[in-house]
């Protein structure tokens, strides 16, 4: 599950050029913005069926913290 998010993540956010870690901090990337956060939010929803809500992913930090999240939802 892992692979497959960090492929949505990177898709989402139109990152082609680099590696994302779970470590990372998401909104630091350059790529990142309000509508980032919108296509992010929908493509986790389509494909894993996790609905993380606006103020939970406020709370988020990590790209695996994120991750954390999706996977609580998912199962």
């Amino acid at each position: 599950m892992k692979e497959k998010f960090l492929d949505v993540f990177k898709e989402a956010l139109e990152i082609e050029d680099r590696e994302v870690s779970l470590e990372d901090d998401f909104r630091e990337y350059e790529e990142w913005d309000s509508l980032a956060q919108l296509s992010l939010i929908a493509a986790l929803d389509e494909e894993f069926g996790a609905a993380v809500e606006d103020e939970a992913f406020q709370q988020l930090k990590t790209v695996g913290d994120l991750f954390k999240a999706v996977q609580e939802q998912a199962s």
